[in-house]
């Protein structure tokens, strides 16, 4: 899978997430830095989990529609 590039601004978002998420769950109050480690372990680590499950779903998605065409043939 190609490197996920991520805008300045949503990154910042996400760093933004993870530090709240830490403060509100966990009472920790996470930097910058330790919030931006965590993002880049989800993207090179985790992410093409999920990136695949949605492979995955689309393609059973697509494949139910297909299959609904054939219902409307006229005999």
């Amino acid at each position: 899978m190609d490197k996920i590039n991520l805008s300045k601004e949503k990154k910042a978002k996400m760093i933004s997430s993870i530090k709240k998420y830490f403060q509100d769950e966990r009472d920790e109050d996470l930097g910058d830095l330790a919030s931006s480690m965590i993002l880049d372990f989800f993207i090179k680590d985790l992410a093409a989990e999920f990136y695949n499950q949605g492979v995955s779903d689309s393609h059973k998605y697509m494949s139910d529609r297909v299959e609904e065409l054939f219902e409307i043939q006229k005999y």
